[in-house]
């Protein structure tokens, strides 16, 4: 009798693409972001080099949003006013992006979504920004005290006067966002949870089941886990990284790009964005796109996380 030797063929999870459609408003986005919470200081030089850094590594989407300032010991408003010192600079550097903002947060208030008040967000940040339209705007968290119906008015009036193209919404249920989408003129393109594989609640609440049936782009904050997963300081979080280092290894790539590869496997297509304001790391964020997963390896790191096996 001859030797058969049986092969086992590795099945892997589709790669995501380098690009992906926001819905129907014919822009275009890289299917990894990058996001300026952390985008401060008054060296416009250096924040150049961020911005162009994220550009030639293949991200045409940027994140802002009006609250970013205050974390970092600066003035609300500060990241957006640093990238329009940026355009001033650099004004072709606007049209190689797809720029993303939010608001309807107030300082001491805390949520405001009320038709005034977001006009005067959008006109607000347009001035900081230093430009005419804004690509993308999130409404950043749900305002419990002005109907889905105000804000749709608000949002619909600047589209219609084209201060902005697309509308998102941000740390929304999806309840709150097909309460928001009932009254709007045009879909909602995309939301902005936290996800990553130690903040794993869109799997399991709807939003990305929501996101799927909507054709809705997802937005993934805080992709490394609030830097848990970058210095690990529980069991949870070493379990997670003993699988994300086994897998880098593989993968020949560090852990942060093995973290967002993670993200992008799963099939609604989570978008991360990456935080980092290191120009080597930016230009690294490409490496997100080497690693496969098999099913079982990707089920492994969120029985992982979850600290128990799926039923």
């Amino acid at each position: 009798m001859p030797n058969r030797q049986h092969k086992t063929t590795v099945s892997y999870l589709k790669s995501p693409d380098r690009s992906v459609a926001l819905g129907d408003t014919g822009l275009t986005v890289s299917s990894i972001a990058w996001g300026m919470w952390r985008f401060a200081g008054e060296d416009v030089s250096a924040a150049r080099m961020l911005v162009e850094a994220a550009l030639d590594a293949g991200v045409t989407l940027l994140d802002t949003a009006d609250i970013y300032g205050p974390d970092n010991g600066e003035p609300f408003g500060a990241a957006e006013a640093l990238l329009g010192r940026v355009f001033a600079e650099s004004p072709a550097l606007r049209d190689r992006m797809v720029l993303a903002t939010k608001g309807g947060i107030s300082m001491g208030v805390p949520y405001d979504s009320s038709a005034t008040y977001l006009a005067e967000a959008i006109d607000a940040s347009l001035g900081r920004l230093g430009c005419e339209r804004i690509d993308l705007y999130h409404i950043h968290r749900p305002d419990l005290l002005t109907h889905p119906q105000e804000v749709a008015r608000a949002l619909d009036d600047a589209r219609a006067a084209g201060k902005i193209v697309a509308i998102g919404v941000s740390n929304h249920t999806p309840a709150q966002t097909a309460a928001l989408a009932a009254f709007l003129t045009v879909p909602i393109v995309s939301i902005q949870p936290e996800f990553s594989a130690l903040a794993t609640a869109p799997l399991f609440d709807g939003l990305f089941d929501q996101a799927m049936e909507r054709r809705m782009a997802v937005l993934a904050w805080s992709p490394l886990g609030g830097g848990r997963l970058a210095d690990p300081q529980d069991e949870r979080s070493r379990t997670v990284v003993a699988l994300f280092d086994a897998k880098a290894e593989e993968a020949g790539v560090d852990r942060s790009a093995i973290a967002y590869s993670w993200i992008m496997a799963h099939p609604a297509r989570p978008i991360p964005i990456v935080g980092t304001q290191n120009p080597c790391r930016v230009a690294k964020i490409p490496d997100a796109y080497t690693p496969r997963w098999t099913r079982a390896e990707w089920y492994a790191v969120l029985e992982a996380s979850l600290g128990e096996k799926l039923p």
